[in-house]
């Protein structure tokens, strides 16, 4: 497997941290040693996140084609977006963002605040349309990408979650290569790496990552989307064809695609009963901040895995946290009391 021949633009400080969550490990019964790597605190662009590891391999690709304008999409408050128009303003260029109505979720300030304010303070053209929630290619981003094309400008495409886009599964192959080196630091190797999925890149990249060291199966998605068959089946869709692209030498097994389909209710983007205590539980135990639509999900997930005994004593369990909190303001409503 090759990862090193595709250029890669660094937008991160490094390697992200690992850090042990003690204090909510012990909560849980002590019998399972949970960890975070810190994926949130990946950048000084404007928060960083998942996205930003991503947009590495992306980068290289639109400077090469001589683009001017970064174009994406997402929901309203999609993190994808805000970190594309920080990478935008990061390298001198334009930046157009599709934000959609993906969440059924009514507060006066939702487009105002969160992740959408902050795109627009980096300067981003801010469009909001009123489609729902698909993480399909739509025909708004087309829309956009032909306006700057009829601007005089050249655009670069990028997709909801840079999912669907054929780079899309590369950085988080190389999150677990950065894992290995990590683990070897360490003296000891993880038994299991939880993982928010939604638009699948994400997921896909650490499964043909870690199946270098037979581990694709110990990747456990916790799914966001609500729509976990189209989630699923994009995941090994991106996972096959990020697999030939590196060329780990195999194709991916469905096996390999393990998504649990517990967590991620009522809708995208509107959390649970369970989600909204991950979330305070993990913030007062550890002074970690997750959010109602990503990361509250998959702290969730793991939590009652521990809790139903689904990680067997003695496990050692990562958790990838992907960033998400810049969210948190615009459900201020759901924590008025805390």
């Amino acid at each position: 497997m090759n990862l090193e021949r595709f250029p890669r633009y660094p937008l991160t400080f490094g390697p992200t941290p690992i850090q042990p969550l003690k204090r909510l490990s012990a909560h849980l019964g002590g019998k399972v040693e949970l960890y975070a790597k810190r994926e949130d605190c990946n950048s000084g662009l404007a928060f960083g996140g998942n996205k930003t590891r991503k947009l590495e391999y992306l980068v290289p690709d639109a400077l090469a084609q001589g683009c001017d304008t970064l174009v994406s999409i997402g929901g309203i408050q999609s993190n994808q977006t805000r970190q594309v128009a920080a990478v935008a303003a990061h390298l001198g260029m334009k930046c157009v963002l599709v934000q959609e109505n993906w969440v059924n979720y009514h507060d006066c300030v939702y487009d105002r605040v969160g992740n959408i304010e902050l795109s627009r303070i980096l300067g981003a053209d801010v469009r909001l349309v009123p489609d729902g929630f698909d993480i399909g290619i739509r025909r708004s981003w087309q829309d956009a990408i032909d306006s700057v094309h009829a601007a005089g400008g050249k655009p670069y495409a990028i997709p909801a979650g840079c999912s669907e886009h054929r780079l899309g599964g590369l950085g988080f192959v190389g999150f677990a290569q950065e894992v290995r080196q990590q683990e070897a630091e360490l003296g000891f190797r993880f038994d299991y790496i939880v993982v928010c999925s939604v638009t699948g890149s994400t997921q896909a990249g650490m499964i043909v990552g870690f199946a270098a060291d037979g581990r694709a199966e110990r990747v456990i998605g916790i799914d966001a989307s609500a729509k976990p068959d189209a989630t699923r089946a994009q995941i090994a869709h991106i996972a096959a064809s990020t697999a030939e692209l590196v060329g780990l030498g195999r194709t991916i097994d469905e096996c390999e695609v393990v998504l649990d389909t517990r967590y991620g209710g009522p809708e995208y983007g509107l959390p649970n009963e369970g989600t909204l205590e991950a979330i305070r539980l993990c913030a007062r135990l550890e002074g970690m901040l997750t959010d109602p639509v990503y990361e509250g999900k998959s702290m969730h997930g793991m939590i009652d895995k521990v809790r139903l005994g689904e990680f067997p004593p003695g496990s050692r369990v990562l958790f990838a946290h992907l960033g998400g909190a810049p969210a948190l303001s615009a459900y201020s409503f759901l924590f008025r009391n805390g």
